[in-house]
C-alpha cells in the first residue's frame, strides 16, 4: 500500500461513520455481526488469533470477548494506529504491533482480515496473501471479510468515506479464486448485512440470505495450505 491508511487514527472512526451512518448503525454493530457469524462457522475455538490490518483496534476487543481462551494480536502498517490501539484496547490477552514484527511471533491458528484487500493493489494481492499464510499454522483458518461490489449501498457508503474512495473492490469470486491460487481450501462463503436500521424488524430473514451474493459484506472462510507453495 502506498501509505498507511490510519496515520490520522484519532479521526478514523469519524471518517468511517461518515459512510456507514447511512445504514443507521455504528461500527460496533458491524464488528459484532461479523464475529458472531464467524463464530457460528468455526469447528472449534482458536487459541491464537491474528487481526491483520487491525486499524485502531476495536475488533480485537470483540474477538477477546468472543474467544475468551485466545490470545489476540492486532497488526497494522500504521504506527499511529498501533499506538492508538495500544492506549485503548491493550489487555492481558490482547496486544498490538506493526506488521513488520509479525515474523517474531508464534504462528496463529485463526487470521481475521476485514476490509484490507480492497486497499492492496491487485498485482500485490497474491504475494500479500502468501505472506499472511506464512504467519499461520499450516491447515489453520483464514477468514477474509470484504465489501461487496455487487451491493449498490456498499458503493454509496464507500464514496462517503475519505480513505475508501480510491479503493479497488473485488468480488467474492475474485477473492475465492485468489485464495485458491495460493493453496487455501475454501470452506464457506457468506453474505452479511442486507437491511438498514429502519428495516431492522425484518432482519430475522438475513440468516436465510447468507448464501445470496447481495449483502453489503461477504466473507470467505478457508483453511490455509498444509505446505507453503
Amino acid at each position: 500500500m502506498p501509505e498507511p491508511l490510519f496515520d490520522r487514527a484519532s479521526e478514523y472512526e469519524a471518517m468511517l461513520n461518515q459512510g456507514i451512518g447511512l445504514s443507521g448503525e455504528s461500527q460496533q454493530f458491524f464488528i459484532e455481526g461479523r464475529i458472531k457469524d464467524l463464530q457460528s462457522r468455526l469447528p472449534s475455538a482458536p487459541h491464537r488469533i491474528l487481526d491483520f490490518g487491525c486499524g485502531t483496534g476495536q475488533t480485537c476487543e470483540y474477538l477477546s470477548r468472543a474467544f475468551p481462551g485466545a490470545h489476540i494480536v492486532g497488526a497494522d502498517l500504521s504506527a499511529n494506529a498501533v499506538v492508538h490501539a495500544q492506549k485503548l484496547y491493550s489487555a492481558t490477552r490482547v496486544q498490538f504491533v506493526q506488521l513488520d514484527s509479525l515474523n517474531h511471533f508464534e504462528p496463529f491458528d485463526l487470521c481475521y482480515i476485514n476490509g484490507v484487500f480492497h486497499h492492496v493493489p491487485p498485482p500485490e494481492r497474491q504475494s500479500t496473501l502468501r505472506t499472511i499464510n506464512s504467519y499461520l499454522v499450516p491447515g489453520s483458518h483464514l477468514a477474509i471479510f470484504e465489501n461487496n461490489p455487487w451491493n449498490p449501498g456498499t458503493r454509496l457508503v464507500m464514496r462517503r468515506i475519505p480513505f475508501d474512495r480510491d479503493a479497488i473492490l473485488l468480488s467474492f469470486l475474485e477473492m475465492r479464486n485468489l485464495m485458491r491460487t495460493v493453496g487455501c481450501q475454501v470452506q464457506d462463503c457468506r453474505f452479511l448485512f442486507y437491511l438498514p436500521r429502519p428495516l431492522a424488524a425484518f432482519r430475522f430473514i438475513e440468516p436465510w440470505l447468507a448464501t445470496v451474493p447481495l449483502g453489503a459484506q461477504y466473507y470467505i472462510l478457508a483453511r490455509t495450505p498444509v505446505f507453503q507453495r
